[in-house]
């Protein structure tokens, strides 16, 4: 059995870690954390990854979705800084020209069907990106968001894809479960991540049970809901089944 990834996500906005919830970024503030201060990204994303065991950090550069700027530099800083993790980086990407300045990184980039505007991008990225990109299905209040080829064929979908319901981003609703079980049916070989409301260990384990293969986390885990050791309880529980 494969390792479920448990992947932290660091969102940034204005240069500090904010609280994402329910999607309307225009209201996200500076997140009040135990594990760290907000205007330093770099100690919250060390305690994140620590608290998780996690080779993967996930950043959401908000002002770059939103375009009104970017954190790019901080996103090097990161990756300088954190050598033994992979980023993922989701910084509004549409098309191949975005993406320009971000690979020399060596990151992973998140595409967000919310920011990709028609099938012929979508397959140009895919096409010159390859296995350093996934695919972000997005879900907002008025449902689907992107090219509606791109969520009903999933012969369009790379090997890495996120089911992310945004409007449960940072609540207590629980993970869009409709969503994922859509996804994974349909996702083959792929491997799928959960992503928006997950609020404890049990929603972790139901997660697991659909067959996706790993969950994006923020505020359960600055809040305390889910804990290092629970984590780490889970993730040997799941290595010993």
């Amino acid at each position: 059995m494969s390792e479920f990834a448990i992947i932290p996500v660091l969102d940034l906005k204005g240069g500090a870690v904010v609280h994402a919830k329910g999607g309307k970024r225009a209201d996200y503030r500076p997140i009040e954390t135990p594990l760290g201060d907000a205007r330093d990204p770099l100690s919250i994303a060390r305690a994140l990854l620590a608290v998780t065991e996690s080779p993967v950090l996930y950043v959401a550069d908000l002002d770059a979705i939103e375009g009104v700027g970017n954190h790019f530099d901080l996103c090097r800083e990161l990756a300088v800084a954190l050598l033994d993790t992979t980023l993922w980086i989701d910084a509004g990407f549409g098309d191949l020209s975005d993406c320009a300045f971000w690979l020399p990184f060596g990151t992973t980039l998140v595409i967000g069907t919310e920011s990709v505007l028609n099938l012929d991008d979508w397959n140009d990225l895919k096409l010159n990106i390859g296995n350093n990109l996934v695919l972000s299905i997005d879900i907002g209040r008025e449902g689907y968001q992107g090219p509606e080829n791109i969520f009903t064929t999933s012969e369009l979908w790379p090997d890495r894809v996120i089911a992310m319901n945004l409007p449960r981003v940072g609540t207590e609703e629980g993970p869009d479960l409709d969503l994922l079980n859509n996804v994974v049916s349909r996702a083959g070989d792929r491997a799928v991540y959960a992503a928006g409301g997950v609020r404890n260990i049990d929603d972790l384990d139901i997660i697991a049970s659909s067959g996706a293969q790993g969950a994006l986390l923020a505020t359960a885990l600055h809040d305390g809901s889910i804990t290092q050791n629970e984590i780490a309880a889970f993730l040997r529980r799941r290595r010993s089944q």
